[in-house]
């Protein structure tokens, strides 16, 4: 009985010491993905600081956008819309949950304000920019208004006239 009680309690401190909850995690697993993590994320940044106004984000809009003549249809039609999904959290000339749309085409792409429109949890997962304006604004996230490429444009030209 002794025999057996000692060869279960060094089993037992075996067990423990292999698994041992070690404080150095191993280079094997950890270096690869840190070295990712910093590869990749200071290019992204750097571009986006570069020059938004290049910047399109994520989401289905690929192309830059260029303004023609202001399309009052429209831009009313967006009005309505950014007055029904939008005025919760954005006020159009001052920073309120969101920031203002005034003048936003200054500071921001029309193709990278379509993509934080139609796909705001992915340009806050993916866009350097879109992180930063979620830590800006308090770690308030977009709402995603399920609206469709046609509503979004309509918004972005009601922007215009602001």
């Amino acid at each position: 009985m002794k025999l057996l009680n000692l060869f279960i309690t060094g089993l037992l401190i075996f067990t423990l010491a292999a698994c041992g909850g070690g404080d150095k995690p191993s280079s094997e697993s950890k270096a690869p993905a840190k070295s990712m993590v910093k590869k990749e994320e200071p290019k992204a940044e750097a571009k986006a600081e570069a020059d938004p106004m290049k910047d399109i984000g994520v989401g289905p809009i690929k192309e830059a956008i260029t303004f023609g003549e202001l399309d009052e249809a429209l831009a009313a039609k967006g009005e309505e819309l950014y007055k029904a999904k939008c005025t919760a959290c954005h006020k159009p000339d001052k920073k309120y949950i969101g920031p203002a749309p005034k003048d936003i085409y200054q500071r921001r792409n029309p193709a990278w304000v379509m993509n934080m429109i139609l796909n705001p949890d992915g340009m806050i997962k993916e866009d350097p920019t879109a992180k930063k304006l979620l830590q800006e604004f308090n770690g308030t996230p977009m709402s995603n208004q399920s609206l469709t490429e046609e509503e979004a444009r309509s918004i972005v030209e009601y922007f215009r006239t602001l």
